[in-house]
């Protein structure tokens, strides 16, 4: 059955002149579009994907299987609104894909992995379809307690509740926390799903029920500030919550540590390592946070920080983004992005790379184990590279 084929940022489509700039970072001496990288075909660039768009508004090609996994390989790094050169639009490549993806959700054409995270989510109120008790587990031996009108919530989300390396890092910042003796609980098992998977992967009506169903449950606890475990769940508060109705003071815990370290209250002593550190795209070009997580790297005596060829607004994606992390459309192979950014790192000669995201964490991790090769490179979040200098 065919339907009335509608975007709302429709103009933005037949801007788009192929120039090819999406697809490079600013030194254009490799690709960074991870699913271009990845898949090595036009259509999976950004002005590819905007042209294969531009054909199915207009009728000229049929919606299928293809189309969609061509649409949902995007990992919405965002380097393509970062080095498109004209700004009238370059802000719009994003919501563009968006919108195409949420037109194949309300049409049923999506990949199997994309609904069976839906179903989850819709079923457990998290991806991996475990109990809601076992949503605060992490927290354990953290000294935190449940929130009752503390200065901060400290939302840890789907990934450092229930994934074991996520876990770590949201234990290692929740200790952090309690020992510089900031004002902040959590809501343990009552604490929900954030949405910000769902809509990128672009089912927009169940987005807007979790958000509103979170506005309303935070604004009832009281929560005026929250500090956040993943830049994604940070983005949603931040920038689509309030769309809805909730506007809350939001913090990536990174900035917490930065200001804390800066007062004093938590002083990390020595650690003699040469450390990099990757920026997440939805804590760095989504939003623009570069300095925090460096500044509180630098804190630390005897700490050697290099960058990576590829670091800030030109960071290349570990491929987790847009839901991939989830539906692993991305796929696996030496060209998966993760698997090119620990390379990377290694190039540097580092031993730990720092990280500042519970996604990035597991995708570095385990692409990590394929590169072992290499020579031994430990994947360390910011909060347990400054605990190891306590």
């Amino acid at each position: 059955m065919e339907y009335v084929r509608s975007i709302e940022h429709k103009d933005v489509v037949h801007r788009c002149f192929r120039c090819g700039y999406c697809k490079f970072p600013s030194d254009y001496l490799d690709f960074n579009c991870p699913s271009y990288k990845v898949f090595g075909w036009d259509t999976y660039s950004p002005a590819g994907r905007l042209w294969l768009i531009r054909a199915w508004l207009s009728g000229e090609i049929e919606t299928s299987d293809r189309f969609a996994e061509i649409l949902y390989s995007c990992s919405a790094c965002g380097s393509c609104e970062e080095n498109c050169p004209f700004p009238r639009f370059s802000n719009s490549l994003l919501k563009v894909f968006e919108e195409v993806k949420t037109e194949l959700v309300n049409h049923g054409r999506i990949p199997p992995t994309v609904r069976d995270y839906f179903k989850a989510i819709s079923t457990s109120g998290n991806p991996y379809k475990l109990p809601r008790e076992d949503r605060a587990k992490w927290a354990e031996g953290t000294g935190l307690e449940r929130y009752s009108g503390q200065e901060f919530l400290l939302y840890a989300g789907c990934v450092a509740s229930f994934d074991e390396v996520g876990q770590r890092m949201a234990g290692s910042v929740g200790k952090l926390l309690s020992a510089a003796g900031i004002s902040v609980g959590i809501l343990a098992e009552a604490e929900p799903c954030d949405g910000s998977e769902v809509k990128a992967l672009g089912e927009a009506e169940l987005f807007r029920q979790l958000a509103q169903e979170n506005i309303e449950d935070f604004k009832r606890r009281g929560i005026k500030r929250i500090i956040a475990m993943d830049p994604h769940a940070y983005d949603a508060f931040k920038n689509h919550y309030p769309e809805l109705g909730g506007s809350f003071q939001v913090f990536h815990y990174t900035e917490i540590l930065a200001r804390l370290v800066k007062e004093g209250r938590i002083r990390p002593r020595r650690l003699d390592a040469r450390v990099t550190y990757h920026d997440p795209c939805y804590l760095g070009r989504h939003n623009k946070i570069y300095e925090a997580p460096r500044r509180t790297l630098r804190a630390i005596e005897g700490l050697e920080l290099v960058e990576m060829r590829r670091h800030r607004e030109n960071s290349f994606c570990c491929g987790g983004g847009g839901g991939n992390f989830f539906t692993d459309i991305l796929g696996k192979g030496e060209q998966r992005p993760g698997n090119i950014r620990i390379r990377e790192a290694f190039a540097t000669g580092a031993s730990i790379l720092a990280v500042a995201c519970p996604i990035c964490a597991k995708m570095l991790k385990d692409a990590s184990k394929d590169e072992e090769g290499l020579g031994k490179l430990e994947i360390l979040d910011v909060a347990e590279t400054v605990a190891r200098a306590l």
